[in-house]
Parts: C-alpha cells; sequence; structure tokens
C-alpha cells in the first residue's frame, strides 16, 4: 500500500480538530496544541505552550507520517485511498492501540467492509460520555471510508444520542 493522507483526509482531521495555537486540555485532559498534537504522542506539549501555525503543520505532517506507517502495518488487505485516509484520521483522533484492538480492523482484516464501516461512530465516547462532535467526526471518517460524496457531517438530527448507531 503507497498510500498518503488525501486530500479528503487531511480536510477532515483539520475540520475537526481546529487549529489552536495555545495548549490546551482536550475533554479527556490531554495537553493538546496545533491540529490535535498531543503530549500523548511525544510527551512535548504542556500548559502554557504557544506556537505559529509553520510550527502546527510540521507537527501536523510529522504525526501523520506516523499514523500513515502505522496504519499500512495493521491493515492486511488490500484497500482504497479513501479508506486509507479514513483509517488515518481514525487513528490519528483515538490512537494506534485502539485501532489495532478494535473490531474496525478486525472485520476489515476479514474483507468485510460493509460491518468494519458500521463500527466507526461506536467510538465516539471520551471520558465515558457520548459527544455529538465525536459522532459528526465519525459518521463523516464513515462517509470517506466509503467514499460517499458528502463527508463532513456538519448536523446531526435531534435524536442523536438515542439512534447515533443508525446514522
Amino acid at each position: 500500500m503507497q498510500y498518503s493522507i488525501n486530500k479528503q483526509g487531511l480536510e477532515l482531521i483539520k475540520h475537526f480538530e481546529a487549529l489552536k495555537l495555545e495548549a490546551y486540555q482536550d475533554s479527556v485532559g490531554i495537553w493538546t496544541i496545533g491540529w490535535g498534537h498531543t503530549s500523548r504522542q511525544d510527551g512535548t506539549v504542556y500548559e502554557g505552550q504557544v506556537i505559529t501555525q509553520e510550527e502546527a503543520e510540521v507537527l501536523l505532517k510529522k504525526d501523520l507520517i506516523h499514523f500513515e506507517a502505522r496504519v499500512k502495518e495493521l491493515v492486511s488487505v488490500p484497500i482504497n485511498e479513501n479508506q486509507f485516509s479514513a483509517l488515518v484520521s481514525f487513528a490519528f483522533n483515538i490512537g494506534i492501540g485502539n485501532l489495532k484492538s478494535s473490531t474496525l480492523l478486525k472485520h476489515l482484516n476479514l474483507q468485510d467492509e460493509f460491518n468494519a464501516s458500521k463500527e466507526f461512530v461506536k467510538w465516539s465516547k471520551a471520558g465515558g460520555t457520548r459527544l455529538k462532535g465525536l459522532v459528526r467526526r465519525r459518521v463523516s471518517e464513515r462517509n470517506l471510508f466509503c467514499s460517499f460524496t458528502r463527508i463532513i457531517v456538519e448536523e446531526l438530527a435531534e435524536d442523536w444520542k438515542d439512534n447515533y448507531l443508525n446514522i
């Protein structure tokens, strides 16, 4: 597999991560800066840290190289560029360890793309709470994985908490 994240995958990550030039703690308390670069990735994000937009772009490129390589290692079947990009976005957000142990990856490596695609939205909790923004991101990743025309989901139905598996 010779892919790098495609334009749609990069847009998806940037849409949901949002550029922050000053370090902040995410919804579960992890220090984060730039386009979702976390202290988990290299231990270098700390309270009060400020970076430039150029530094944020460099961090994102470095992070993407790491996640692309790991996705390539974990996927054992042929996939297309959109599937690869969706998996990189997914792993970027939930971590490689979670991707590695996921039912999504198990289905995919059994060439069961349909059931793999249904697994994205199950990963929409942070700190034990299902978050609307994570549901939107997971449905967007699923849309990219399935090569749908409209990828980014901006709004969810009012009953999203009860029906998130049916979105």
